[in-house]
């Protein structure tokens, strides 16, 4: 497990993505949508998967499996029709130490969800639940699909306003010290346009701009990576 979760606190989701592309990790994000049942709210852990199949068990099994902070990853296959937790989940999950819920699927409950304050990300609130109970997968609670990824226990999920995201735990220290770098060089860049000197200028975008000339292939990322810049990546 990376050494220290608690720096993902000034960081953002878009930091560690642009991490994740400088560094050349995969980018793992879940689908556009996902999102905080209340804004502001923001998550860090180790995943804890689990695939719905119609019923509450696998998510009350796999809280048998959490330890304090991971986050519980609910594959609901990303469907519409039905709302997989709601706030009795949300309860049992952090009487568990759960530090949050992330869910391709919908929520239900929502007044209760905020009342309770653990951080739920999902696609939005629909009032029905599940009126189905599918075949148990045996490895449902070994790996969980979110989008076009699989997640493990051997990841971290990373949530905020922007979404979420997944890092491999081994790779986590690596990704997190990145965006630390990309950010405070954001940080410079958004201080000096404050005081008067635009981006424009900052990047050389004169120079680029004529470099393309010269040369159709040469890009603006490329440019960046020469001059230092962070607004790409």
């Amino acid at each position: 497990m990376p050494k220290d979760l608690a720096g993902f606190a000034e960081l953002s989701t878009p930091l560690v993505a642009d991490a994740c592309v400088r560094l050349g990790e995969p980018l793992r994000a879940a689908p556009a949508g996902i999102l905080p049942v209340v804004d502001g709210q923001r998550v860090a852990g180790r995943a804890l998967p689990a695939r719905h199949h119609g019923s509450v068990d696998v998510f009350l099994e796999a809280l048998t499996r959490a330890e304090p902070g991971d986050v519980l990853v609910i594959d609901n296959a990303g469907r519409l029709d039905e709302a997989c937790v709601g706030d009795l989940v949300v309860l049992e999950a952090e009487a568990a130490g759960v530090a949050g819920l992330v869910v391709w699927g919908l929520h239900r409950d929502t007044p209760d969800l905020v009342g309770i304050g653990l951080p739920v990300f999902s696609y939005g609130r629909h009032a029905p639940g599940p009126v189905r109970v599918d075949p148990r997968d045996p490895d449902l609670l070994d790996t969980a699909r979110f989008g076009a990824h699989e997640v493990t226990c051997d990841d971290i999920v990373l949530a905020d306003d922007d979404g979420v995201l997944f890092v491999s735990a081994a790779r986590a220290d690596a990704v997190l010290e990145t965006a630390h770098g990309i950010l405070r060089v954001e940080r410079e860049q958004a201080r000096r346009i404050r005081a008067g000197e635009t981006l424009r200028t900052q990047t050389g975008f004169d120079a680029y701009l004529a470099a393309r000339a010269e040369d159709p292939s040469y890009t603006f990322r490329r440019h960046l990576r020469r001059t230092g810049g962070a607004i790409e990546e």
